[in-house]
């Protein structure tokens, strides 16, 4: 799995002009999934995901000391198969993401689940998997980070 992790003030996602989801601060996430992945992907990711340090604390003002479970901010989650692209001279292939859309859609529930059950399910939005969506984010920072499960250097 690999996500995209980038701190908001606020995050929406819209599907055919309605807004079916939105966040103030906290993570927009844009979650691959790769041919391969299993369960203990989805157990990283989402242990990274709730623990990642990335807001400052106001009493000690240490810039990197809080995380989203730390503050009880909010997590949107965008699935993107496209974050396991690679090129075919200046055209983009995706043999390397999970390409059949129901097995790709249980394994992403299975994942929003579990993100769910570590942080707080209220906190957890989503956009809506498989369809066309615009997505609106107001960075903070900006901060961004790339979390790769089969890559796990950090």
């Amino acid at each position: 799995m690999r996500a995209v992790i980038q701190r908001v003030l606020k995050a929406s996602v819209e599907v055919g002009g309605e807004t079916v989801s939105s966040i103030n601060r906290g993570f927009c996430v844009l979650v691959g999934i790769e041919q391969g992945d299993r369960e203990e992907d989805i157990e990283y990711l989402v242990r990274k995901l709730v623990g990642i340090r990335l807001f400052p604390c106001e009493e000690n003002g240490r810039r990197w000391d809080k995380s989203v479970k730390d503050l009880g901010l909010e997590i949107l989650c965008v699935s993107q198969f496209t974050l396991h692209a690679t090129l075919k001279g200046n055209k983009p292939d995706f043999h390397r993401a999970l390409s059949s859309p129901t097995e790709a859609s249980n394994f992403y529930a299975s994942f929003l689940a579990q993100l769910r059950k570590s942080h707080k399910e209220e906190l957890v939005k989503d956009g809506r998997f498989g369809e066309m969506m615009t997505v609106n984010i107001t960075n903070d920072g900006p901060v961004t980070l790339t979390i790769d499960s089969k890559n796990r250097d950090w």
